[in-house]
């Protein structure tokens, strides 16, 4: 008797046969198996939102893998992630393999492993299901949803804000939480305030602070002193007081712990404390998730990391509390197991809390086993799982009320100290005990001398210290991911994707891990306020979700949801074809009035062109995006770049006009720095034969003199003749960077400085390594591997990873598949690089195997199959490039 078993990931695999044995032959998926092509036409409204999928190469072979071994097996058992996208996963191959008529009655069973442990592998094992038609309908929504918006609002873009990517469901919205906290960072007025404090000592000797509460009888707010001269009277007050102990309160205070990670608090967590960013928390939990060699067996040491719920199975509970006993003793043992229940809107908790699958298996113990970020997320997950199950924290907080006297004129201060009694789940996130000893009084927060009720204080200082209000903080990783949580928006899941999604857009990027809007992303997200509000709205993508978590419920009908979204939503796309750019623009420059038109230093109208003081400023698209112009073009032809800082930056570099560098010795022309759509730049003469050089990454305008603008503008440089060929040898700066020029070949330089220092011996040397490499058949895309994964499962040689001209890229045979932005080479995974070779074999509707001289190209392409309940798109629009096959990102 054999079974096969059809889970997602190859690492897995070989793991799940090991536990099941002979009896079963476990294949991969490698994710899913087929998807919407990235084209127009792929959800049809028009035929009740049919969906027509696409298999690629790559796929096509793993489900004839999987199809042949059906023929002699006795069932399918589908075992796939446990997650909607796990249970979609399951219903296309089953779709597939009815298709292929292999199925023939035996029996289909559905499984989901929470954990890669044998007990958790044959428990699931005992426990078979059916696939959930529900989940997988609420998958179908939910990807039709996405697609029906992303190829139906994308080309909206592009016809009306030319220079703009993409919209997405949740993409945007997140995009617009971001660009909505900047405007608010935009329009933020800082307020001055005063704080005041006094040191005193008490009656034994020892000093401590309070700070200064009420006044005259009244209780002052927080910044209720808001000027220099009422902090000075204030001050005053105090110098000449009296003091003496009103009141001394101590109250026990207990604190919870929090509850084990789900994934969205995971990734905030990680964020914030590790510095990792969401999509990375994901690939690390993936591979703890999966299993980790551990003195010869591979084991998987965290249970499924795509949850939302925050509660542990029982058995995880009890064990957690043995471990407890065992490690910190039995004071840390609470009298009951604590439960959970999670605050997030719209949450499901289908699934457990993320934790360890073994909290005897101490981070310490493992430690040789795992590389550093691993272990450093495996810590995490596991101080905060069995910190959730221990004791309250016991902390004495004391107060202290003071009274100040001076000649009847009162104040109230007031001094507060906390001190931890009992540690409790703290203990967790300290060293942990050896025989279970408490660190009884430790401090939390400072801890207060000796003061008692009514005894009389000598005063040592007053302070009085000036502050500002500050705007709110740009959105981090984590914090972003948090709000969207509170709001109900997207899924935990997805909030890596989208992220990753709006850093490959360009419509943000992150500088010290705070999400900083650019100069696309907000004009995105102002078009999309203007018109098309409804689709951008925080309550209404939180009701959408709601929507189709009650369809995965059973609670309403998937295409019922579809049919009330697209009604209103084609509607309003096809009002947009009346939309003439004027409009666009003037609502534009109203939206974004802050970026496109900064305050001026000497308080003049920022719409007035500076240059020909008649002409009005306005907002302009072009090929490449928008920019800021002069409605007196062509008579003035002054434009500026709109950068993330707004036209600000440009003005203050003094590019707002031509700035006048001095005269070309040779020409007599005029050099000047100006700045224009592209950057600043260095231009000789007028009119359209005028020179124009780029300033190079890395020059800013304002270090630019007049001999690096001579210097720039008479590229390329002759540095003389090949002392063999007796040709020129050029240096220069081209679009991928500088370079050197010989007899029509070309070597790169290391940096701009070298195209105008370097001299011909050094250059005669760079031309005949990178002669002598090109001879060695080390020419372009066949670097050094920057890090081997092993043999690809079908043959064909080795996969690698490898770094080229245009960034890292995964290598097997002649697949060269980039690596998405922003990825660390090195932390690639087998698994992450088959499915990128799959996807870039797939685009060229085949496979490359064992590297052959051409790769063959498969007989029908990609086939495009049909099913029987599934959406449509609108109007045609331009074929777009086919995505990664990968889980669907919202």
């Amino acid at each position: 008797m054999m079974n096969v078993v059809v889970v997602e990931s190859p690492a897995k695999a070989k793991t799940i046969n090991k536990y099941l044995g002979p009896g079963y032959k476990v294949l991969a998926s490698f994710g899913h198996v087929r998807d919407l092509p990235a084209k127009d036409g792929s959800v049809l409204p028009d035929q009740d939102f049919e969906m027509l999928w696409e298999v690629d190469g790559a796929s096509q072979k793993r489900i004839k893998d999987i199809a042949d071994a059906m023929k002699s097996s006795d069932g399918l058992i589908l075992a796939t992630d446990p997650d909607r996208e796990g249970e979609a996963i399951s219903w296309h191959v089953l779709d597939l393999l009815n298709k292929k008529r292999v199925i023939n009655g035996k029996p289909v069973k559905r499984v989901v492993f929470n954990a890669i442990t044998k007990k958790a592998v044959l428990d699931a094992m005992a426990e078979p299901r059916d696939i959930d038609v529900p989940l997988v309908d609420a998958y179908l929504a939910r990807r039709a949803l996405d697609y029906l918006v992303g190829f139906n609002l994308s080309p909206v873009l592009w016809r009306k804000l030319p220079g703009a990517r993409s919209a997405g469901r949740v993409q945007s919205v997140a995009l617009r939480l971001v660009c909505d906290r900047e405007s608010e960072i935009e329009r933020f007025i800082s307020e001055e305030y005063w704080n005041l404090s006094a040191i005193l000592k008490t009656p034994r000797g020892d000093e401590f602070e309070a700070r200064l509460v009420s006044a005259d009888g009244k209780r002052l707010a927080p910044r209720a002193i808001g000027n220099g001269e009422e902090a000075g009277k204030l001050k005053a007050l105090l110098e000449g007081a009296a003091y003496v102990v009103d009141t001394v309160e101590a109250k026990p205070v207990k604190r919870n712990p929090s509850p084990p990670f789900t994934t969205s608090t995971l990734q905030q967590a990680a964020s914030s404390k590790l510095g990792f960013s969401a999509s990375r928390t994901m690939q690390v939990a993936q591979k703890l998730y999966e299993g980790v060699d551990i003195g010869g067996e591979t084991v998987g040491l965290i249970t499924y990391m795509r949850t939302d719920g925050v509660q542990m199975a029982p058995e995880a509970i009890d064990a957690a509390r043995r471990a407890i006993a065992n490690q910190f003793g039995d004071r840390y043992l609470p009298e009951k197991a604590r439960f959970y229940s999670t605050k997030a809107k719209n949450a499901q908790e289908a699934h457990e809390a993320i934790r360890p699958t073994d909290f005897d298996r101490v981070p310490d113990r493992i430690r040789k086993f795992l590389d550093d970020d691993q272990l450093k997320l495996y810590d995490l997950i596991w101080k905060r799982g069995i910190a959730s199950q221990m004791a309250s924290a016991e902390i004495e907080r004391t107060t202290v009320e003071i009274l100040a006297d001076n000649a009847g004129k009162k104040a109230g201060l007031r001094a507060v100290g906390s001190v931890i009694r009992f540690d409790g789940f703290i203990a967790a996130y300290t060293d942990q005990k050896e025989d279970g000893e408490q660190s009884d009084d430790s401090e939390e927060g400072g801890r207060l001398p000796e003061i008692n009720a009514r005894e009389n204080l000598a005063k040592q200082k007053v302070n009085s210290t000036q502050h500002f209000t500050e705007p709110p903080p740009r959105y981090s990783e984590a914090s972003l991911i948090k709000k969207m949580e509170e709001l109900g928006i997207g899924r935990p899941s997805t909030y890596a994707a989208t992220l990753a999604t709006l850093r490959d857009r360009d419509y943000v990027t992150i500088d010290k891990r705070k999400l900083l809007p650019q100069a696309k992303g907000r004009l995105v997200t102002a078009f999309l306020e203007s018109f098309f509000t409804k689709y951008v709205e925080y309550d209404f993508t939180a009701d959408l979700e709601e929507k189709l978590d009650r369809i995965s419920a059973g609670e309403l009908n998937w295409k019922d949801v579809l049919r009330d979204f697209w009604r209103d939503f084609f509607a309003q796309i096809e009002d947009t074809k009346e939309l003439r750019v004027t409009n666009v623009l003037d609502a534009l420059n109203d939206a974004l009035a802050p970026l496109v038109f900064p305050k001026r230093e000497d308080g003049s109208d920022p719409r007035i062109c500076q240059v020909c003081g008649t002409g009005n400023l306005s907002l302009k698209l072009g090929k490449y995006g928008a920019f800021v112009g002069c409605s007196n073009y062509p008579e003035c032809n002054y434009t500026r770049q709109l950068s993330s800082e707004g036209g600000a930056e440009a003005e203050s570099n003094g590019l707002n006009e031509p700035k006048a560098l001095g005269a070309d010795p040779v020409t007599g022309e005029e050099l000047t720095l100006r700045s224009g759509r592209f950057g600043p730049y260095i231009q000789r003469g007028d009119g359209k034969d005028a020179k124009r050089a780029s300033l190079p990454r890395g020059w800013k305008p304002e270090d630019i003199d007049y001999e690096k603008a001579m210097a720039l503008i008479s590229l390329p440089r002759d540095i003389g003749k090949h002392p063999e060929t007796g040709k020129m040898i050029s240096s220069g700066i081209g679009r991928y960077g500088p370079f050197l020029l010989h007899d029509g070949g070309y070597a790169n330089l290391e940096s701009v400085e070298d195209v105008f220092t370097v001299g011909l011996n050094r250059a005669v040397t760079l031309i005949a390594e990178r002669q002598s490499k090109a001879a060695g058949g080390k020419a372009r895309g066949t670097a050094a591997a920057l890090k081997e994964l092993g043999e690809h499962p079908d043959g064909g040689g080795a996969i690698t990873v490898r770094d080229g001209k245009y960034g890292p890229y995964v290598n097997w045979g002649k697949v060269n598949a980039t690596l998405p932005k922003g990825t660390d080479p090195q932390a690639i995974t087998v698994e992450e690089a088959l499915a990128l070779i799959a996807a870039k074999a797939g685009k060229s509707g085949g496979t490359t195997k064992k590297a052959p001289a051409k790769a063959k190209t498969a007989a029908a392409g990609a086939k495009a199959t049909k099913t029987t309940a599934k959406p449509k798109a609108a109007a045609k629009k331009p074929a777009a490039k086919t995505a990664a096959k990968k889980k669907s990102a919202e």
